[in-house]
């Protein structure tokens, strides 16, 4: 249903540094890029970063986070061991969240910008 995500970012270039290693972990590379902006994906730029000085408030009640398909459990793993090596903060480990699905695995994280977010995996 979505086609693309747009987030403000302070800076870029760093932005860029966190997610490059953190999406890369799960299959996304950055695909397209310019001054001031950034988008990855795996076929398609999916996760926009633009550039600005005036980016939306993080708000850890707000309930907004932003969720990657992963293609694997390992992978989720190694999402958020380099959200946590790239600056990120930890939001909640690996592991099956048996409230949200039998085979729902997850792992959630804190951008240096302070957008939450999560990678999962749907799959034993």
């Amino acid at each position: 249903m979505l086609n693309h995500v747009s987030v403000g970012v302070r800076d870029v270039a760093a932005a860029r540094r966190f997610y490059d290693s953190v999406l890369g972990a799960i299959g996304a590379t950055c695909l397209a890029h310019g001054d001031g902006y950034a988008g990855y994906g795996t076929d398609a730029p999916v996760w926009w970063l633009n550039e600005t000085a005036h980016p939306v408030s993080a708000d850890m009640r707000s309930g907004l986070h932003f969720c990657f398909d992963a293609p694997s459990r390992h992978a989720v793993d190694a999402f958020h061991q380099a959200a946590l090596r790239a600056g990120g903060k930890d939001n909640g480990k690996p592991g099956l969240r048996p409230d949200y699905g039998p085979d729902y695995y997850a792992a959630f994280a804190i951008d240096p910008d302070g957008h939450r977010i999560e990678a999962y995996h749907g799959g034993a």
